[in-house]
């Protein structure tokens, strides 16, 4: 879920928010989520734990629901991200530890010395 978290940082949530969606969505229950939602979780679990089940109508419940542009990203980015997971779980790559998006840390400004002084 760590990608999953920073995109979440990216997109504005606070850290609080962010424990509370992951959880709600890791959980399998989306009961919470409006439909439109719910219909792209199901569709991207679908995809990601058996892809051979996905069928045309669940496509077309994608287009009806989203359009096609919208349907296409859904569809393509789910695919990214499994292959994505994929790739990097066979290489044992390891997740960044912070959000490669945050903005860097401020510096904290000192006050210059006096001249004259060591």
């Amino acid at each position: 879920m760590g990608h999953s978290e920073m995109g979440l940082a990216v997109a504005g949530l606070k850290e609080q928010e962010i424990k509370a969606r992951a959880s709600q969505l890791a959980s399998g229950d989306w009961s919470g989520f409006p439909a439109h939602e719910r219909l792209a979780f199901e569709f991207a679990h679908k995809l990601s734990k058996s892809p051979a089940a996905v069928h045309a109508r669940d496509v077309r419940a994608l287009v009806q629901t989203f359009g096609p542009e919208r349907a296409l990203d859904l569809i393509w980015y789910t695919s990214w991200c499994n292959y994505m997971t994929r790739f990097a779980d066979a290489f044992q790559l390891p997740l960044e530890r912070e959000n490669v998006f945050a903005p860097p840390p401020k510096e904290e400004k000192t006050k210059p010395d006096k001249p004259g002084k060591p």
